[in-house]
This record gives structure tokens, C-alpha cells and sequence, in this order.
């Protein structure tokens, strides 16, 4: 999914960024926040890092848009 797909699934179709933030500041690991990507495909932020997110994805074998 995307930050803005996020945002429109919780009714806030233009807060996107909030989306990013709150995602940005989650510590629990069962929150699989590493795959929101951003809409133009690519990987976006990730409080671990964006080389961590990049491995979880491809651990994942996720398919970017």
C-alpha cells in the first residue's frame, strides 16, 4: 500500500504525510509498517532505516508498483 492509500482507508484522503509520521514513530515489530511505500513507487522512510526497509521488502519478495 501507499501513504495515500493509507490516509483514504482512514478517512483522511489528504494526510498522507500524517500517515508517514505516525508510521515513522511506531516501535512495535508486529506492525508491519515497512510496506507503505510512497505512491510514486518509491520506498519512502522507515524509522530503521531505508536499507532495512529495502531488505525487508526483498526478504518479502514485495513487487514495488
Amino acid at each position: 500500500m501507499t501513504y495515500k492509500e493509507v490516509a483514504e482507508m482512514a478517512g483522511r484522503p489528504r494526510a498522507w504525510r500524517a500517515v508517514g509520521n505516525v508510521l515513522n514513530k511506531n516501535r512495535d515489530p508486529k506492525i508491519p509498517c515497512h510496506r507503505v511505500i510512497r505512491s510514486d513507487a518509491e520506498i519512502g522512510g522507515f524509522n530503521r532505516g531505508q536499507k532495512r526497509k529495502a531488505a525487508l521488502l526483498k526478504k518479502e519478495r514485495t513487487k514495488l508498483l
